[in-house]
């Protein structure tokens, strides 16, 4: 293998140890029918209907951000439902009514609904969240992860069963915390273990830890751009000193650039020649690579948004978007993190997919960072990095449609 088309592979990330297959390059509307499959199969809706869900669900950002900035002094939040039908939620503050609308998108006509009568805007929620973490904390006596549900309207705290009960139950601690924050707030019992899935469990990007001697493996994500240099990400909690393992398992060492791991950052690159084209793998077997067109903002994602992501332990899959503003347990962050990571329901994430890709169709969204595991191991939820945090001078490298 020449030595382009093995940085071609690498920088295309996902790659895989087993034997060389046949890999095939996606179209947009190949992406598109793949992630719809796993939206047919989890709300057991025809194919068809799943791919112009999907098609709204990209299609309606920018007139679901229209309305967004339209009643931001009122937005609760926004979500989408797909049960018992598909449409758009928006929530806003006060008691104002406002009449029900649609969006044309993806060849459809989505209902646009609004609810009133949050008793605080989302704004408000997010300085709540952001200011009053350690009292919050204090109060639970523990290390609670936190989120705003923008389906409620609500600052979720999500603890342990015995700190719950421990302050005196769920209602109780609802309670509390609303006085002290000023917002409303859920307490959600959950015995869960957040960690960073990382550096380890089955990914392609392999170290050597210099401290313990011990290997440990992550999953790559997308390529990037300083304008001079490509690049591909990973986690920064993954190892500083990195190699590639092509599929005669030579090793080719990675060029580290930096990385950035502190507050609300969870990125490391490695520096490579540029490729053709910027691809990521997107299926289980690493057979599929698939183009990126576009990237999606954090603002214009959505509770119940469908996503998918693929990583080195569970290969692909997809789910709803769940919490936004999130703030993940424990001190992931070289501290305690910062409210900008998003929440994403399991059940499927494992130790090694750190660093992966998240996506929808052609467009990329973020890098995951960790997860929240139950006291059995099962996967709860996984939270990832938006891409409108990637360190400046970086920016995604977007694949131009021929």
């Amino acid at each position: 293998m020449g030595s382009n088309r093995l940085w071609l592979l690498l920088l295309c990330a996902l790659l895989t140890a087993t034997p060389a297959v046949a890999q095939t390059v996606q179209t947009r509307g190949a992406a598109l029918a793949q992630d719809a499959q796993e939206y047919a199969r989890i709300y057991s809706v025809p194919l068809p209907e799943a791919i112009r869900r999907l098609s709204a669900q990209h299609d309606s950002v920018p007139a679901i951000d229209a309305i967004a900035e339209r009643y931001r002094d009122r937005l609760a939040g926004i979500s989408i439902q797909h049960r018992p039908d598909y449409r758009f939620i928006v929530y806003l503050t006060g008691n104002a009514p406002v009449s029900q609308r649609w969006v044309e998108a993806g060849g459809m006509r989505v209902p646009v609904q609004f609810r009133t009568g949050a008793k605080a805007s989302r704004e408000r929620v997010v300085w709540a969240l952001t200011n009053h973490q350690a009292a919050i904390r204090a109060a639970v006596q523990s290390n609670p992860s936190m989120g705003v549900d923008p389906r409620t309207g609500e600052l979720v705290v999500i603890a342990g069963s015995t700190a719950v009960a421990k302050a005196g139950g769920a209602a109780a601690l609802d309670a509390r915390l609303t006085e002290l924050t000023g917002v409303p707030v859920q307490v959600r019992a959950l015995d869960q273990v957040d960690r960073n899935l990382g550096p380890q469990g089955g990914g392609r990007l392999d170290g050597t830890d210099p401290a313990s001697g011990k290997r440990y493996r992550c999953t790559s994500g997308f390529l990037v751009t300083d304008g001079a240099r490509t690049g591909i990400t990973t986690a920064a909690h993954c190892l500083d000193d990195l190699s590639y393992f092509d599929p005669q398992r030579r090793a080719t060492p990675l060029s580290f650039v930096g990385q950035w791991g502190w507050g609300y950052h969870d990125v490391q690159i490695h520096a490579g020649p540029a490729p053709a084209r910027p691809l990521f793998f997107a299926d289980t077997a690493r057979t599929i690579q698939r183009p990126v067109e576009g990237q999606r903002s954090k603002s214009s994602t959505r509770a119940g948004d469908f996503v998918c992501h693929r990583g080195e332990s569970t290969g692909y899959s997809c789910a709803e978007v769940t919490l936004l503003d999130f703030a993940p347990a424990g001190e992931l962050c070289g501290g305690f993190c910062l409210p900008t990571w998003v929440a994403v329901a399991g059940p499927t994430c494992k130790q090694g997919d750190s660093g992966g890709p998240v996506f929808s169709g052609t467009t990329a969204l973020g890098i995951v960072k960790g997860a929240t595991f139950r006291p059995d191991g099962s996967c709860a939820f996984y939270f990832y990095m938006s891409l409108d945090y990637l360190p400046t001078p970086w920016s995604l490298l977007v694949n131009i449609p021929r």
